[in-house]
């Protein structure tokens, strides 16, 4: 199972200069709890934004940068090469970004996790549009605001429709 995990705006916001536009610690939460003890995919950048391996999971980076190297993770130069790894690994591997990742992957993927914040951002990078004659909305579990989640927020699940 190949699922896509991304927070994102309204407007299929994700990112603006290689940094996630909010501090949401209950979706960081919520992310850890889905995606530990799998191997996770991300982009180089969206490796460089976070700067560490993330733990209790396979950080897999895919990067057609030569001569680049870090401690802690797999790097691989495709992203065939980065699902062919994660197979081996676990049959659940979770994608995290960046926006190409996305694009790449998202006819490949069999469910969507995304949790969607309530506003509207700038911002350089966005999600694909999630075409609802192939993903149906199967979850979905609501936040309001508080003191340290300054935006409402809603997690997400979709799973590609038969």
């Amino acid at each position: 199972m190949i699922t896509l995990v991304v927070a994102m705006g309204l407007n299929r916001e994700i990112g603006i200069d290689n940094q996630l536009p909010w501090h949401l610690p209950k979706d960081l939460k919520h992310f850890k709890e889905i995606t530990s003890n799998h191997p996770i995919i991300m982009g180089r950048k969206t490796y460089e934004s976070i700067g560490k391996p993330l733990p209790n999971r396979t950080n897999i980076v895919v990067s057609r940068k030569k001569d680049w190297f870090e401690e802690g993770i797999l790097i691989v130069g495709s992203l065939k090469e980065a699902l062919k790894f994660a197979q081996k690994i676990d049959e659940d591997i979770f994608i995290i970004g960046g926006g190409n990742i996305f694009e790449q992957t998202m006819d490949i993927a069999d469910q969507l996790e995304v949790t969607e914040i309530k506003t509207t951002i700038d911002a350089d990078t966005f999600f694909p549009k999630i075409d609802e004659k192939i993903w149906m909305k199967t979850a979905e579990t609501c936040h309001e605001k508080d003191e340290k989640n300054n935006f409402d927020f809603c997690f997400q699940t979709y799973k590609k429709a038969k």
